[in-house]
C-alpha cells in the first residue's frame, strides 16, 4: 500500500508540473499541553501538520475537520483561523489556510495507508525532519502572531 501512495504522489507532482494548477488546502496546528500533534505521511518524508486538499463543495472548516479525522482520528471541539499562505513549489500555485485547535479528542483510527506515524512533540523541540512550513508555523504560534498571510 505504501508504494501505491508514493507512486500516486509522484504522478500528482508530474501533473502539477505540466498543468500548473491553482490548489487550495488546509493545515492544522493541533496543540495541547505545550505540545503539537504531527503526522508523517507514507509518501513524503518528514513530519507535517495534518491537512490536505479541499474537495468540491467543501468549506474550509469542513475540510480541516475532515482532514483531522482522517489523518489523526481527531474530533475538533474548537477551531480558530491562524493564517493564509501561498507557495509556488512543485509547479503549482498552492494556497493553504492554517487553523489552530487546542481542544480536541483523539478518538479513532488513523488512515494507516496515508499516515505512517502520528505523535505529539514539544513546541520548543520539534523533530529535526519536521517540514520547513511546520517549523515556521510553530515559531509564529510561539511568537503569538496575529492571523497572518504571506509566503509558505
Amino acid at each position: 500500500m505504501k508504494i501505491f501512495y508514493k507512486l500516486a504522489f509522484f504522478l500528482i507532482r508530474l501533473y502539477w508540473k505540466l498543468a500548473k494548477p491553482i490548489t487550495v488546502g488546509v493545515r492544522l496546528l493541533m496543540i495541547q499541553e505545550e505540545r503539537v500533534f504531527l503526522v508523517k505521511h507514507t509518501y513524503d518524508g518528514g513530519w507535517h501538520m495534518p491537512g490536505g486538499g479541499m474537495k468540491r463543495d467543501e468549506t474550509l472548516e469542513e475540510a480541516v475537520r475532515r482532514e483531522a479525522a482522517e489523518e489523526t482520528g481527531a474530533v475538533l471541539h474548537d477551531l480558530r483561523l491562524f493564517g493564509a499562505y501561498s507557495g509556488f513549489y512543485q509547479g503549482k500555485s498552492d494556497h493553504v489556510v492554517v487553523f489552530v485547535a487546542t481542544d480536541f479528542t483523539l478518538t479513532g483510527p488513523v488512515d494507516r495507508g496515508e499516515i505512517e506515524q502520528a505523535s505529539f512533540f514539544p513546541l520548543q523541540s520539534l523533530p529535526a525532519v519536521a517540514s520547513v512550513g511546520t517549523k515556521q508555523r510553530v515559531a509564529e504560534y510561539l511568537q503569538n502572531c496575529p492571523p497572518y498571510y504571506g509566503s509558505w
